[in-house]
């Protein structure tokens, strides 16, 4: 133990002290970001002569044999009490005292929350990978779904008739939004602590500036003391991520409804639809159930972040230790939840005529009935209590309102004439809707165009992204 021993003036830490505070078994998802660290770290303390540059390339070739060992999946760490300290203890085993000297103008305070910023990053880098490809697909879907018919809906009543490229364009504008909030974290994410030490800098003359380079942040921290206690960008990057399975949540219940025999929209592919061990005839949404429950994980983690942060005072608290299980399990459970939608997605096939079906048997064309009264000068309070009037004798002649003949219109109210009537035919009402934002085939064809410059601007976003393992491999060249 390198943390509590000599080394730190005091004696060894009993065992189930040790099991008990010890973060090595969740931290140790942090390794690359603290070898990346640690390396940035010596290349400075090596330019401004902190450590000599014979025992800066000595601790290089030890952090980057470290690297390699974890690459090829072959490193054992000791049992330390994170995994700062095991790597430390790693070094120390090969290099002796000289081991030390990367410690210098360093507190594990600063380290960690240098680990964490680069992880944040490196995993908006990859979620923003699985959204670029949900998104697509759902733009692709809707662009070969524009004949398609169904009903919207409100309070999960029939609504309006809507094209199916409209629903899609939906979910698309929902994830769009993603992106904008991961941009936010990424955003909030990109400043380098490292240099702060234990929370009011150092003595020694070190340059952050130089640090923040070579990890190719856009700038360093203001305040030590707030830097070591600060977990904002890691609320940010759960929000974020809860907000987003909070999303695919809502997409996936559509699909459970609609996979019902109450609805009957959708047939589940063969390869996606899970069965009963009881019940042979079932063709069950499982996957989409799943998708919607894990959404409850990721706002737990969020929670779980808030109320540890809660009652913190200010500077560093070693409740913080407990911000590594959210925020190790959030980039997880979020790509996998875009990776398996996007899969259930294309394996879901819509029963054009069922859903088509649903909407004539209904009267959603009621409003563009009253809109098209509205056209003819009425005021709109009156042109809707004509077409409520029109729906409820339809309804009581069992009559769908899309079939509704000119001579029952009349009976009606004589202004409801053939011009008005075109208002009630299903592909008609849905043509009409001509506003931006709308369902009618320009507003989505818009829409559509808009959601392919967001896979266009969020593609080049990854590209730019810097990576851990990118940026290891060009400081294990840079000079010392």
């Amino acid at each position: 133990m390198i943390a509590k021993t000599a080394a730190a003036g005091g004696p060894t830490l009993l065992p189930e002290v040790l099991a008990f505070t010890s973060s090595l078994s969740l931290d140790r998802a942090l390794i690359r970001e603290d070898l990346l660290g640690s390396l940035a770290h010596l290349t400075m303390l090596s330019r401004r002569g902190i450590v000599p540059q014979e025992q800066a390339r000595a601790i290089r070739e030890g952090l980057v044999s470290i690297w390699d060992a974890v690459q090829a999946g072959t490193l054992q760490l000791p049992d330390e009490e994170d995994v700062h300290m095991a790597v430390e203890s790693l070094l120390t085993s090969k290099l002796g005292p000289t081991a030390g000297a990367l410690h210098a103008a360093r507190s594990r305070n600063d380290q960690v929350a240098l680990d964490l910023h680069l992880y944040v990053r490196e995993q908006c880098a990859e979620i923003f990978t699985s959204l670029v490809k949900l998104l697509s697909s759902i733009v692709e879907r809707a662009e070969v779904e524009s004949s398609t018919i169904l009903p919207s809906y409100t309070h999960r009543q029939r609504a309006m008739p809507i094209t199916l490229s409209y629903l899609f364009a939906a979910y698309g504008a929902m994830l769009a939004r993603d992106i904008d909030a991961f941009s936010f974290v990424l955003q909030q994410a990109d400043a380098s602590p490292l240099g702060v030490g234990a929370i009011a800098g150092t003595s020694l003359p070190i340059d952050r500036q130089l640090v923040r380079e070579l990890l190719a942040f856009e700038r360093i921290t203001a305040n030590g003391l707030d830097t070591v206690g600060d977990r904002d960008f890691a609320l940010d990057y759960a929000y974020a991520s809860s907000r987003l399975l909070v999303h695919t949540s809502r997409i996936a219940t559509d699909f459970v409804d609609f996979a019902s025999p109450e609805f009957g929209f959708i047939r589940l592919d063969g390869a996606i639809a899970c069965g009963s061990s009881m019940m042979p005839q079932k063709r069950n949404p499982d996957l989409f159930e799943l998708v919607r429950a894990k959404s409850g994980a990721g706002i737990g983690n969020l929670v779980t972040l808030l109320v540890d942060m809660k009652g913190l005072p200010s500077g560093y608290n070693r409740d913080l230790q407990e911000d590594r299980g959210p925020i190790l399990a959030t980039g997880p459970l979020v790509r996998s939840v875009l990776e398996i939608l996007e899969l259930g997605i294309g394996r879901v096939t819509f029963d054009k005529m069922r859903c088509l079906q649903a909407v004539e048997q209904d009267a959603t064309q009621a409003t563009d009935v009253a809109e098209a009264l509205v056209q003819k000068g009425l005021p709109f309070r009156t042109a809707y209590q004509l077409a409520g009037t029109l729906v409820r004798a339809c309804q009581d002649a069992r009559v769908p309102l899309a079939n509704v003949t000119t001579e029952m219109a009349q009976a009606v109210d004589p202004r409801l004439d053939d011009e008005v009537l075109a208002a009630a035919r299903i592909r008609g009402a849905v043509a009409r809707k001509t506003s931006p934002g709308g369902t009618g085939p320009d507003s989505v064809r818009e829409q559509l165009q808009s959601l392919r410059e967001v896979v266009t601007r969020t593609k080049a976003r990854v590209e730019s992204i810097p990576r851990v393992a990118t940026l290891f491999a060009q400081l294990r060249e840079a000079s010392l």
